[in-house]
């Protein structure tokens, strides 16, 4: 099989960003770790050669492992045996290796057996890894919980916790119940404090847990007696050992089979708490759903990269009509409109984890030290960008790796609805994308914001700003033209001061904005490499007709319309 990371350069593009300079010397502090280890980088050359060393293995790990076992995983599935929960051979052998090549916990600090790596290149990996099996992504991803623990545990609880992600502890994060999916504030599992050990006890139910027979559980829970919105909301650490929760069922799904999804039982459960009470939705989970969103961005571009290869692979093999049916423009312009939508996302997904990087390297910095004025304003910068970007990500990923997948299983015919080809698996797992982590319409809802306040319309201004070699001028002409529509039709909207009606249109103008940015990430992308101007120019062509629909139908729209849509 092929190396995930080699054969795709567009992987070493984004690792080789000119921004990755301020990423690595914050994440290594001005590269004194080598102080302290002897593994650290010296300088930007080496860290990019350590993190391309590192992609290498997870993509030949991918390529040759974690791919091949994909089909019969798919098909055996996750087993409840005597209240565990038994991982598929391949599976289990998918994990194995990346636990002997040392990849889990990859971006926790040495002390804590990680690489100490930034989120772009462990973003990366989980790219590569949802290319091979977006199911098991979901069990190796699940790491980031590690991150929360190392963001807002005690130092009790990170010496103790944190050490067994390198050597395989797996996680999970149980926050949904039967009556709070994404109305978290609404949990009731409680918790309840022995004030003599000074142990909290975990009882109730959780449902739809990814991987809830985990080593590691971080457990949302109500701590505070008599409430019943988010700040009676705790987040605890629960440690398997403890054998105390009832594995209800694995959930039968439509895809990510591999992946066991459970119903759980927490029956006097002993447990730690995290950071402070109170603050467990405020605070910590809110950070570990941004964290997720981020991987399930990583995913979706992981199962759309898998989707329009096997389309590709396809188109140039199969003959219709005495000549393979890649010459036909419908569908060649079909597998081209998938490559650029892909591009597209890509370079979302980047540019948002780049964002995440920066602020949280000052947030780990701001713990050891005052931090300075200028430092203060970059953390309260790019924490912005990464509040907006987040969602944005999440939706368009989503919606564009369901699409692609889509667009592969039509390339294929009626071979593609058969088990005979991969992409009946894919589609079926890129189904849940725009679902879990926050629905797409959750995102439109956290995302509106960045139109309210204009963080959307000030980025693309800042886009803008960036000289651009000449021959790219027409597409940024174009981009510059489109952000001005974007910003009447944005007061357009406004002009009502109808709170309903703003709803109404949210989407359109989110899925505007997220046109205009990833219109201008592309072209900043071709302004550092050639390759790139095909997918941009293919794909602000398409945005602004997008655009031009999306207005036209505002336009022609009144907050009375409204009513007509209720009565339906």
């Amino acid at each position: 099989m092929a190396n995930f990371y080699t054969d795709n350069e567009n992987l070493k593009f984004h690792l080789t960003h000119p921004l990755m300079e301020k990423i690595v010397k914050l994440k290594e502090h001005n590269y004194t770790q080598k102080e302290q280890h002897d593994y650290a980088p010296l300088d930007l050359e080496d860290a990019l050669d350590s993190y391309d060393k590192v992609l290498e293995i997870i993509g030949e790990i991918s390529g040759d492992i974690i791919a091949p076992n994909a089909e019969s995983v798919d098909h055996d599935g996750p087993q409840l045996i005597d209240n565990e929960v038994v991982y598929a051979r391949g599976t289990q052998e998918n994990h194995d290796a990346l636990v002997k090549a040392g990849m889990i916990g990859m971006s926790l600090p040495r002390e804590y057996g990680g690489l100490n790596f930034p989120i772009v290149p462990y973003v990366m990996s989980a790219e590569i890894v949802s290319r091979a099996d977006a199911g098991f992504a979901n069990i190796w991803g699940l790491q980031d919980c590690a991150e929360t623990i190392h963001e807002f545990g005690s130092d009790e609880i990170k010496n103790e916790y944190l050490p067994r992600f390198n050597q395989g502890a797996t996680a999970a994060m149980d926050l949904t119940e039967p009556d709070a999916g994404s109305d978290l504030q609404a949990v009731q599992l409680k918790a309840t404090l022995d004030p003599a050990t000074g142990i909290w006890y975990l009882d109730g139910v959780k449902r739809f847990i990814t991987n809830g027979d985990a080593d590691i559980s971080l457990v949302l829970a109500r701590s505070e007696p008599n409430t019943t919105d988010a700040r009676g909301l705790s987040l605890f650490v629960y440690d398997r050992k403890h054998k105390a929760v009832k594995i209800r069922r694995i959930e039968n799904k439509l895809g990510i089979k591999g992946s066991p999804t459970c119903e759980l039982v927490f029956k006097n459960a002993p447990a730690k708490l995290v950071g402070d009470t109170k603050m467990g939705l405020i605070k910590y989970v809110m950070s570990l759903m941004n964290s997720a969103r981020l991987g399930v961005g990583a995913q979706s571009v992981g199962i759309a990269e898998a989707a329009w290869r096997e389309a590709l692979k396809y188109a140039q093999e199969r003959e219709q009509f005495g000549k393979a049916i890649i010459q036909y423009p419908a569908v060649y312009e079909m597998i081209t409109n998938m490559k650029v939508k892909t591009d597209a996302i890509r370079t979302l997904l980047y540019e948002t984890a780049r964002f995440v990087d920066i602020y949280k390297a000052y947030t780990f910095a701001g713990h050891e030290r005052k931090l300075e004025q200028a430092e203060r304003e970059e953390y309260k910068y790019y924490l912005k960008l990464a509040d907006v970007f987040t969602p944005l990500l999440k939706l368009f990923s989503s919606e564009y790796c369901n699409q692609i997948a889509y667009d592969a299983i039509q390339i294929h015919g009626g071979t593609g609805y058969m088990k005979d080809f991969p992409v009946e698996r894919i589609y079926r797992d890129a189904r849940i994308t725009t679902i879990y982590e926050g629905t797409s319409q959750l995102q439109v809802v956290a995302a509106i914001r960045g139109v309210g306040n204009g963080a959307y319309l000030k980025a693309m201004q800042t886009y803008a700003e960036i000289q651009v070699k000449p021959e790219l001028q027409y597409m940024k002409s174009v981009l510059v033209k489109m952000t001005d529509q974007y910003a009447k039709t944005v007061e357009k909207v406004n002009e009502f001061e109808d709170t309903e009606y703003l709803d109404y249109h949210a989407r359109r103008l989110v899925e505007m904005a997220g046109h205009i940015i990833m219109g201008y990430l592309l072209l900043l992308d071709a302004n550092r490499n050639d390759d790139y101007t095909k997918s941009a120019d293919i794909f602000i062509r398409m945005a602004r007709a997008e655009n031009i629909a999306k207005v036209g139908f505002i336009n022609q729209s009144h907050p009375k319309d409204l009513g007509a849509f209720k009565q339906v």
